[in-house]
Formats: C-alpha cells, structure tokens, sequence
C-alpha cells in the first residue's frame, strides 16, 4: 500500500494509536483504490466493514440497554437505529475529518467520493472493526462513545412511539388521501450481505431514501428521512 505521512494526525482525531498501522490504511481503502491500483493495497475496507457494523451494533445496544433501562425491545431498536444509521455515521465521520484520508479511485474521487455519506458511514465502521482488531473490545467501546457523543446526548428522552413507516402511512393518508409507495432503488452485494437502497414516493414524488442490510431496514429509513421533510413542512 501507498505509505503516507497523515497516520499519527489521523489516530490524534480518532484517540487511538494503532499497533498496526496498516489495518488503520486499510480501513480507509475504498473499493475503486483497489480497482485502479490492485497491486497498491491487499484489499478494500469492506471485511472491516463487516466486522465493525457488528461491533458497533454491539456496543450501540449494550450502551442503550444501561440508559434505558425502561424501555422495551422495541424502543431500543428504534434508539438503536437512529446512531447507527448511515447519516449519523456519516457525521462522525465528518467530524473527524475521514474524508481527507480516504483512498479512492480517481472516478470515485471526481465525483464527490470524498464528502458522499455512504463512503464516509462505511469508513467509519470499517475503523470500528480496526480499532477492534488493533486495541481490543475496551478500546472500540470507548472510540464508539466518544466519536457518537454528540449522538447519544441528542437522543430522545423517551423514544418514538411509532415505526416510521407507520406514521408516514398516517401523514401522507391524513395529508393527501393516498399511502406512500417504496421502490427499490438497488440490491448490491453477495447474497450473504445483500445491501439494499429504496426510494419513498408520496404523491408520486420523491421524498425519502434509505440504506440497509434489508428491504424493510431500507425502508424504514427512506420512510424516516420522507418524515422529517414532511413534518417539517407541516410544521411551516
């Protein structure tokens, strides 16, 4: 892999120093680096990828499960849900400033690869499973606390009452007489780790779309993000 000087900035951002600094580059490898330069690096960031979503699910529900103590399967989902979305990982990843030490294929880069959340969440998991591997579970928690701060203090403090999807079915019959539609954008991936895109559609307009490791996942965010610009403009 291409050696570069940013590794000690990088792990002063994250709080972490690595034993092994090349789980650190490899956790920043996007897959088009790999295509352009397959003799540059042994892999993409995707099986740290992998390995940190089920970390952080992990540390995610176990840090939950304490505060909430009240709170039934259901809520904690939801809870859950909202700090480990791609929008809420996109924003710590942008907080720590990823986006400047990602490696990318020069396409991937001309087209905003840098800045597109998407990259950025998967980025930012790829270095759960890092600091993982490199550090111990002890070490991935606190990285996890401390990089979602601003996420965990910002939840609710009671959480929602309600599935997304269901309460956009209740605005959008409310609002305009008619239910949402979802449409499948994209199902990418092995069979083993399908990942799905699906678009909301009220009024036969775009309103939301959503990311997931299933189509009801996906949906639910897509119904989420359609919520949030809906109940804004109500709110207008």
């Amino acid at each position: 892999m291409v050696a570069r000087s940013k590794g000690s900035a990088l792990e002063r951002r994250l709080g972490v120093k690595f034993s092994d600094s090349a789980l650190l580059k490899l956790a920043l490898v996007h897959s088009s680096y790999v295509n352009e330069n397959p003799n540059a690096a042994p892999g993409s960031n995707e099986r740290l990828e992998f390995l940190g979503d089920a970390v952080l699910g992990l540390v995610v529900a176990d840090e939950l499960f304490g505060a909430y103590p009240d709170q039934d399967e259901g809520q904690l989902t939801e809870l859950r849900t909202l700090l480990v979305r791609r929008d809420t990982l996109a924003k710590a990843a942008r907080r720590l400033k990823l986006g400047d030490d990602l490696y990318l294929g020069k396409g991937e880069e001309a087209g905003g690869g840098r800045s597109r959340p998407t990259n950025l969440a998967h980025a930012y998991e790829a270095l759960v499973g890092a600091v993982f591997l490199d550090r111990g579970l002890s070490t991935a928690r606190r990285f996890v606390r401390s990089s979602l701060k601003q996420e965990f203090e910002s939840l609710p403090v009671r959480p929602f009452p309600f599935d997304p999807k269901s309460r956009l079915q209740e605005v959008s019959q409310s609002r305009y007489q008619m239910p949402p539609q979802y449409r499948l954008v994209e199902a990418a991936g092995p069979d083993h780790a399908r990942h799905f895109t699906v678009e909301v559609l009220v009024r036969g307009r775009p309103m939301g779309q959503g990311e997931g490791l299933s189509k009801q996942e996906a949906e639910k965010e897509a119904a989420r993000e359609a919520l949030a610009r809906l109940e804004g403009q109500l709110a207008d």
